[in-house]
Order: structure tokens, then sequence, then C-alpha cells
């Protein structure tokens, strides 16, 4: 009957196990990659194999020639035929190392292109809650830091594996057929480095996963801070902010110096046993020459294949951590790339009509987190062509609903429908390039302004951008620009006021030509004048268009057709301006409130 300790046991090393063996699965899964391009590959490993056979050729020739010296006088001749063979292996062995480093090179670069671009393709498929869950930096740090680990394997660490693989078969193989006894020697100095290494690496391999972790972490931390270094200066807090990431840095430096452990003490202990067993061959070695079992010659040349055999499993163990860091990275990038979109298209779903305009949520449910409910039994009607505005406190639900009528995420029950057609039996990006969005804070690419308000639409025409443009109110400040429509945009626009990059987004939601538009307080940060002509712009977008406009300030949802009022979750008041007024209920409140601080605004 086994006690806790024993059950305790078992499954700390069944976990071992399962660790080990998504170790290899990975690896294999890795060198997958280079395999692709089987011609080139399978030259990689002949050459590979031939630079290893050289390499145990040497000492045999070297072994030749101090038999022919050590004999005395004699012919010169037959040293002078082995000192040929020897020049011609070394020859041999640089053509084959040279070519097999170059074939590799070229392969490895290729194979890391192809695990980078589907990696960035696979993000590109994800929902958008895949992103809600996930820091920025800790997605930047699969894409930069674990494929830059995956690199260095890719470009050394395979070739090591390959070619001292075949080197210890090759030189193992002679070794035997000299001495069998000899051999069995010089493997029991390599069995005493192997199993230190194999302790050592219980303690790195670990480490080298959380250095990853802790890697991503610290990047996120980073690129968060930089992004808004602005708050950071405006409320001062930059030595608070460096002292946050002086810690996260201090834990990833005594993890980096755990995970390396196995690196510093391998390559060293591995000398010493290299040495040690030169010491025990020449010892016996030296006995055996004197019982005359063995010649000198005999002897040297063993000792060249056991430093042949020693060395690449030192090579190995040197870089340990190198081939332990690219499979926990590779695992970190493979999880990435295994993971599924939450949003899915129903097989076979026909694409979405063009869109006419009608709008139905009906009874419709919707939680972020299960049991956690945002929206609460949703029931509303919008008309081809109307203007339906969304009001409520923070939280409320307003741009939940706006996610969910683009199939951002899927509902908990009910059923949303344009035109008749439910969105979650159609193919949602047939939906979505039918709707165009304008948010409060706009996003613009680090590209040529023409690039990107041709971004709304592939094809799009220079004539059909300059047109937007005009009709955003956004032409003349680009034409002023220092090279007008074909200015890049630095750091997204930060050269441009906020209000020139909200016409800049008007613009490229008109390039769109949607049939729907959604606009999310998109002129909340910009002074009156500017604001003026931005909504002269979101007008001109909206003319026979279905519009939903969330709303913080009243002001902007007066004319709406249709204004539903949201409060934790649930539509409690709705109605055209006039008729909520008349309510005296929650809208008319936050209306008067408003209105109230902009009399006391004017009184100051």
């Amino acid at each position: 009957m086994s006690t806790n300790g024993d059950d305790t046991n078992d499954m700390v090393n069944h976990d071992k196990e399962n660790h080990s063996r998504g170790r290899l699965s990975t690896l294999r899964r890795l060198l997958g990659y280079l395999t692709r391009y089987k011609l080139r590959f399978t030259l990689i490993v002949l050459t590979m194999f031939g630079y290893s056979l050289m390499l145990t050729i040497i000492p045999a020739f070297l072994g030749e020639a101090t038999n022919i010296i050590t004999k005395g006088p004699g012919p010169l001749s037959p040293l002078q035929n082995t000192i040929y063979m020897l020049i011609i292996a070394i020859i041999f062995l640089w053509v084959f190392g040279y070519t097999s480093q170059r074939l590799l090179a070229d392969i490895a670069q290729k194979a890391l292109y192809n695990l980078r671009t589907e990696l960035f393709s696979q993000i590109q498929k994800f929902s958008l809650s895949f992103f809600d869950q996930r820091p920025i930096g800790q997605l930047m740090s699969r894409v930069t830091n674990d494929l830059d680990v995956v690199d260095q394997f890719f470009s050394v660490g395979v070739m090591q594996l390959i070619q001292s693989i075949f080197t210890v078969v090759l030189a193992t193989i002679i070794m035997l057929y000299l001495n069998v006894g000899l051999t069995i020697l010089t493997y029991l100095t390599i069995l005493g480095m192997m199993a230190l290494s194999g302790i050592l690496s219980r303690i790195s391999g670990p480490a080298f996963e959380h250095l990853q972790e802790q890697m991503a972490e610290l990047n996120g931390f980073a690129e968060e801070h930089i992004s808004g270094q602005k708050t950071v200066i405006a409320y001062r807090q930059q030595e608070s902010t460096a002292s946050l990431f002086d810690k996260l840095s201090q834990k990833v430096n005594l993890t980096g110096q755990k995970a390396q452990f196995a690196a510093l003490v391998n390559q060293p202990a591995a000398l010493v046993f290299a040495n040690l067993q030169i010491i025990v061959l020449l010892l016996v070695g030296g006995y055996l020459i004197i019982e005359g079992q063995v010649v000198l010659g005999e002897l040297i040349a063993f000792i060249g294949f056991a430093s042949e055999l020693s060395a690449p499993l030192t090579q190995i163990f040197s870089t340990y951590s190198q081939i332990i860091s690219a499979t926990v990275g590779a695992n970190r990038v493979f999880q990435i790339m295994d993971g599924k979109p939450e949003i899915v298209d129903r097989e076979a779903a026909p694409p979405m009509p063009i869109i006419e305009g009608e709008v139905d949520f009906l009874n419709v449910d919707f939680s972020y987190v299960p049991g956690r409910k945002i929206l609460k039994n949703n029931t509303f009607s919008a008309q081809p062509g109307e203007t339906i505005g969304l009001c409520g406190p923070t939280g409320a639900g307003k741009s939940t609903i706006i996610n969910i009528l683009t199939r951002y995420y899927d509902l908990d029950s009910g059923e949303i429908r344009v035109d008749e057609e439910r969105i979650d039996e159609i193919q949602q990006d047939t939906l979505r390039i039918q709707i165009a969005q304008v948010l409060q804070e706009p996003f613009l690419f680090s590209d040529t302004i023409m690039n990107n308000l041709r971004y709304a639409r592939e094809g799009a025409s220079d004539e059909d951008c300059i047109r937007a443009a005009k009709q955003a109110n956004a032409h003349n400040f680009i034409i002023m620009q220092p090279q007008g429509y074909d200015t890049i945009l630095q750091d997204g626009g930060a050269d441009l006021s906020q209000g020139q990059r909200q016409m800049l987004t008007i613009a490229r939601a008109m390039v769109a030509e949607p049939r729907m538009l959604i606009l999310d307080e998109a002129t909340s940060n910009v002074d009156t004048r500017t604001e003026k002509l931005i909504q002269e712009g979101l007008l001109k977008l909206q003319e026979g268009k279905t519009s939903f406009i969330i709303a913080h300030r009243l002001s902007t949802i007066q004319d709406a057709d249709q204004i539903l009022v949201i409060d934790k979750g649930e539509i409690i008041e709705r109605g055209s301006h006039e008729e909520l007024m008349k309510m005296n209920g929650f809208y008319h409140e936050l209306f008067m409130s408003q209105f109230r601080g902009k009399i006391s605004e004017g009184n100051v």
C-alpha cells in the first residue's frame, strides 16, 4: 500500500516524464520546419556526415604516421603517402564544413520566415477576446524574443546536434574496432559527465520556461509604460516606473542566472572529464604498451578518437541551455499557433448580402465572463437609414452592444438579425466589411496618409481617397503636410492634432463605402471649431446609412431617430429626444445635469 509521500513522488515523476516528452515533441515539430526542404536538408545531412567522417579519419592517419615513425629507419614513401592522405582529409573537412554551414544558414532563415509568418497570420485569425485576455507586450514577446531563441537554434544548435551525433557514432564504431576495453573505459568517464549534465538540467530546464514567462511580463510592462509615457511624465511617476521596471528586471536576472547554471557548470565540468579521460587512457594505454598488447600509434589514434568522441558531447552539453531555451520558446509560439478563434463561421455559412440596414435585437443576453451578465434581455429594432443613439452611465453596456452587433463576440442567448439574416449564420467578414466604425480614440498606422485612407478598402484609387478626404474636411490640412498625401505619419500620427487624426479616420470610413455606421463619441476630444468640421463630415458619412452613435455628450444624439437609454445592461428607456424628455426619467436627469453644467461654465 503506497503512502502519501510515494503518491506525491509518483506524481512528480509523471509530470517530469510528460515534460520531457513534451520537449521532444516540440523539438521534432521545430525540426519539421527545416525538413520541409527535403533536398537541401538531405544535402546538409550528407555533408555533415562527410565532415564527421573526415574528423574521425584524421586521428587514424595520425596513428598510422606515429607507427611508421616509431618503426625506425625505412623508406619515406609510406610516411609521405600518409601525410598526403591527412592533407586531403583536412581539405575535405573544410569543404564539407563550409558547405553544410552555408546550406543550413539558407534553410534556417527560410524556416524562421515560415514560422514567423505562420505565427503572425494565426494571430490575425483570433477573435477580439483573445487580445482582451493578453497584454500586447506578451504577444510581442512571442513574435520577438521567443523567435530569436529559435533562430539561434536553427542557425547553430541544429548543426551542432546533427554533426555531434554523426561524430559520436563514427568514433564509437572505430574505437570498438581498435580496442573494446579502452572504449569501455572511455565511456565510463563520458557517463559520469552525462550524469552530471542530467542533474543540472533538472534545475535549468524549468528555469528556462520561467525565464521566458518573466521576459514576456517585462516586455509587456515596458511596452505599456513607454506607450503611456506622456501620462507617466504628467503624474511625475518616472522614478516609481523605473523602480518597478528594476524589480521586474531583477526577477529576470535571478531566473536567468538559475537558467544558465547548467551551461556555466557543464562546460568546465565537461573539460575536467575530458582531461580525466586522457589521463586514464595514458595510464592504462601506457601499461598496455609496456606489456606489448598495444603499439604507440594505436594509443595515439585512440586518444584522438576519444577526443573526437568527447568533444561533440561536450559541445552538446555546453549548448544545452540553447536547446532548452529554443524548445521553451518554440512551445510558447506553438501554443499561439495551435489556438482556435472563439468566433468561427458555421460550415458552409453564406456571405452576408448587401446590407439595407434593418437591425433587430431579440432578447439578447451576453457576458464576457460566464455567470456575469453584461447585457440582459435586450430587444430593439432599427429601420434602414435610421440613426440610433446609445447613452447611459459608464459600464452600462453601450460599447458591448456594438461589439456583438459586429459579432466580435457570440451571444449567451437571443439573436441579432441584420436584414432578417442571423449574424451568427453568415460569414462574419462579409458582415464587418460593410460596417464602418469611427472610434473615440483614432488609430492610424505609421505609413503614408494615402495608405492609411486606402486601408479601408482594397483597390481604392487615389481619387477615391482624395474625394473622401474632401468630404471629411481633411483635404485642406493634408495638402499642407510636407509631402501632402504621401506624408508618412510618425508614431500613428503623433505629429497631428486629435481633430486632424479624427478627420482622417472619418475619411477612411468614407473610403470603405460602408452600408452601416458606428460612431463612438467621435467628437468628444476636440475643440468647438474642429467639432463642427468633424460633424459636417460625419453627417455626409451617415447619409442613407443605419447609424449607431454612442454618446456621452447627449447633444450629439438629440436628432437621433431613436435613443436607447442603457443602465446595468438593460434598455430602461427608449424614444426620441423629445419623447424621453417628457418622461422626466433617467434620460431627462442625464440631459439636465449636462445642461446645468454648461450653464455653470457660462456663468464662471
